[in-house]
């Protein structure tokens, strides 16, 4: 079934995938929901010329012709991180309760890339306000939520990618009291203690692949994919190798809030 979206092209809607007897969505009114996202850069072509005068200001005053390209090269690779120069192409979530997950995913061909696997169904998108629509309706069910790094980028690109394309947004209490972990547990911060140490300080903050190897867990990029690998992935077409990092992330996620629940909850 489709339905014209708020940017007026056709989408095919998901509502089914998310109804209450979901096995995801099993026991989610007190579960906790772990997620990540996966970011794209958007072709400079969707800019205006003022836009892209702005973007590159900084860079352009170099003088060193050499520099000043490493400068725009060094722009150009932030588009990936910045939530009005890149697009949302990929969600996992999993309900920690219940190893349940959904992956939702932009793709071009949505019957090669769906199906399940070990518990993760695997749902693919036709654009990314399809797949925001989808998250905030499977994140209305959920009263906690868990994320690595998420208050500093997953959070708020969501929040302001969804208010550009006018997605409804079911959850804003995400960001919330940074010393809190009700209703946003962000192992980034409860791992340094927020920060106690500063960036030098015995708490200092290590990515996520470093604490994996150290609490034993399998690192998200141990099969060889990266977040920086997304970008060529989508040029390629390879929607399904990107959905299934993203879940690779998400898994270690719910280990490493699970080893953080059991040894470190609780200190102050």
């Amino acid at each position: 079934m489709s339905v014209q979206s708020c940017v007026g092209h056709p989408v095919r809607v998901l509502i089914p995938c998310f109804f209450f007897h979901d096995p995801f969505l099993i026991s989610s009114a007190m579960a906790t929901l772990v997620f990540d996202i996966e970011t794209s850069a958007i072709d400079e072509s969707a800019f205006d010329e003022s836009q892209i005068e702005y973007l590159y200001r900084k860079a352009d005053a170099v003088q060193d012709p050499e520099e000043r390209e490493e400068k725009r090269a060094e722009t150009k690779r932030m588009f990936n991180l910045w939530p009005f120069t890149a697009q949302c192409v990929c969600v996992c979530m999993i309900n920690a309760d219940t190893d349940k997950g959904k992956v939702i995913f932009l793709a071009d061909d949505f019957e090669e890339y769906s199906g399940e696997k070990s518990g993760i169904e695997f749902v693919p998108c036709a654009d990314e306000v399809e797949l925001l629509t989808a998250f905030w309706d499977a994140a209305k069910h959920f009263e906690k939520v868990v994320t690595f790094n998420g208050r500093g980028f997953d959070v708020p690109f969501l929040y302001l990618r969804s208010a550009a394309l006018n997605v409804p947004i079911s959850r804003k209490n995400w960001l919330g009291y940074r010393f809190s972990v009700e209703p946003h547990c962000d192992l980034a911060d409860q791992l340094t203690f927020y920060s106690v140490g500063g960036r030098d300080g015995a708490a200092r903050r290590f990515n996520l692949d470093f604490y994996c190897r150290v609490f034993g867990i399998e690192s998200p990029k141990s099969h060889g994919v990266t977040g920086m690998d997304v970008n060529d992935l989508m040029a390629e077409g390879r929607f399904r190798e990107i959905a299934e990092y993203c879940v690779r992330d998400v898994e270690a996620t719910v280990a490493l809030y699970r080893v953080w629940s059991e040894r470190l909850a609780g200190i102050k």
